[in-house]
């Protein structure tokens, strides 16, 4: 799948199962969908990244957020499919339910937040572009968007350009994504594999690799 354009064609949009997204996740579904692992260093990422009593907007969540219990925000807004796994997440201060695949605008005013976040969920967004400038707009100059994802997913749910990438191939669609959407820094990529040993392999013993992509508005 060489020359992957990072404005999509329809064919690189499609899904699998085209239904209405919100069918899908009409069910909550109150599980983790990596590792602990992969957990563990998105925690500590955020960590690392993201300032004690900031703005944080968390696209495209669920019951947990993964954001250090040792850290408190200014605010932290939720958005998802299911209002059922949002109302449970602890660190909500409030939430909305929406489906971006087919309202990509963010109810939220200009340069609200410092920080957005999209954790393992940017391959089921079918105009990650419209996403991403909406994105651009909720953030101040200065805010980072931190992208992060592994390898798992929904396959009936991930678009084609997804599901036909190698994990090299999606990592390079997400840098595209971002940059060509206006202002955006360069993108700052996070690739961490840890290849399993044969008979780790064998017994599904793995880690999931960790991919995080990283922009600041400019």
């Amino acid at each position: 799948m060489t020359g992957l354009k990072p404005w999509l064609t329809s064919a690189q949009r499609s899904k699998l199962d085209g239904s209405d997204d919100a069918l899908f996740y009409e069910q909550p579904r109150f599980v983790t969908h990596v590792d602990d692992a992969f957990l563990k260093r998105l925690t500590q990422l955020y960590r690392d990244r993201l300032k004690s009593g900031s703005r944080v907007l968390d696209l495209m969540s669920s019951w947990v957020s993964h954001l250090p219990e040792d850290m408190q925000f200014e605010t932290v807004v939720g958005h998802g499919l299911n209002a059922q796994e949002l109302a449970r997440n602890p660190r909500f201060d409030r939430w909305f339910v929406q489906n971006l695949n087919q309202q990509p605008s963010i109810p939220e005013p200009d340069a609200s937040f410092d920080a957005v976040l999209i954790a393992v969920s940017i391959q089921y967004l079918q105009y990650p572009e419209r996403v991403l400038a909406e994105v651009r707009r909720v953030l101040r100059p200065g805010g980072q968007l931190i992208i992060s994802f592994s390898n798992r997913l929904f396959y009936s749910k991930a678009i084609a350009a997804w599901r036909d990438g190698s994990e090299a191939q999606r990592l390079a669609l997400v840098q595209d994504y971002i940059r060509q959407t206006a202002g955006f820094s360069k993108p700052e990529v996070i690739a961490e594999v840890n290849s399993p040993l044969g008979w780790q392999q064998w017994l599904g013993l793995g880690q999931d690799p960790f991919y995080a992509v990283l922009a600041t508005a400019v």
